[in-house]
């Protein structure tokens, strides 16, 4: 039973952190929390016993892309407010 409600709340909780992704207006938060679903979604493979899976899933996507996506942010950001002025 508890294992139940274990798996029960990381889904709910990467459900929760996928649509917050998608729906928010801030970029950088829209990153953010891409990188934590990613985190949830491997500890969802380590609980499946799939833990090379997990590992490149906290590695590439929690990490790699997450850091891809912001530096791309701040790269457009920069680039926006250099037309402003």
């Amino acid at each position: 039973m508890i294992d139940f409600i274990f798996h029960f709340t990381m889904i709910a909780a990467m459900i929760i952190f996928a649509i917050i992704a998608i729906e928010h207006k801030n970029l950088v938060y829209c990153a953010i929390s891409l990188a934590v679903m990613s985190v949830f979604l491997g500890i969802i493979y380590f609980i499946l016993n799939a833990p090379y899976v997990a590992v490149f899933q906290l590695v590439i996507y929690a990490g790699a892309v997450t850091v891809l996506f912001l530096a791309a942010i701040s790269l457009v950001t920069k680039a926006k407010g250099e037309e402003k002025d």
